[in-house]
């Protein structure tokens, strides 16, 4: 039988609208993690106090 390989293909870089997935490098144990960025959905403005009537 063939043992199973140690490392884990290149996973090109995923993107939508919103966010964006990179995948991380291979730890001692060879867990390949992936990260997510993640853009805002809106923007945030300061806050004004009204006007007195």
């Amino acid at each position: 039988m063939s043992e199973q390989k140690n490392t884990r293909p290149k996973v090109p870089e995923g993107e939508a609208s919103y966010f964006k997935t990179t995948q991380k490098e291979a730890n001692e144990k060879g867990f390949v993690g992936y990260e997510t960025t993640w853009q805002p959905f809106q923007k945030e403005v300061e806050y004004k106090t009204p006007k007195q009537p």
